[in-house]
């Protein structure tokens, strides 16, 4: 599980606050957040929004999908793909292009093909839980 402070969209004092809850990692996040009323619970507790909570849930799912890591995260950034719902939105064409692209401005190599559509699966089961 990544670590909480890989997540983008949450400032460093919200992650200091999350961390003071216990919640060190994205796994964590998701799994404290899991229900409408967790995630409100958890929003009262660290002074947030729930649709914060909400936003920080997406990204870390896709922080979590099989096969991402670091050089992932970049690539993803690169190509303004920040959270599991910019994933589902594309389809596998789409998304394997702006990644081909972002990792080659970023000089580094690409997803494969079979990784990059295990992703899109990924991100359309999760997108219909």
């Amino acid at each position: 599980m990544p670590p909480i402070d890989q997540l983008q969209r949450v400032p460093e004092l919200l992650l200091e606050r999350l961390e003071r809850q216990g919640i060190f990692t994205t796994g964590l996040l998701l799994e404290v957040s899991e229900t409408p009323t967790r995630r409100q619970y958890l929003s009262d507790q660290i002074g947030v929004t729930t649709n914060d909570i909400n936003d920080w849930r997406d990204e870390a799912l896709l922080l979590n999908l099989a096969s991402f890591g670091q050089t992932e995260q970049l690539i993803f950034t690169q190509a303004r793909i920040i959270g599991l719902s910019d994933l589902a939105h594309l389809d596998a064409d789409a998304l394997r292009a702006k990644l081909q692209r972002a990792a080659r401005d970023l000089a580094v190599e690409p997803p494969s093909d079979i990784t990059i559509d295990g992703w899109a699966e990924q991100a359309r089961t999760l997108e219909e839980e």
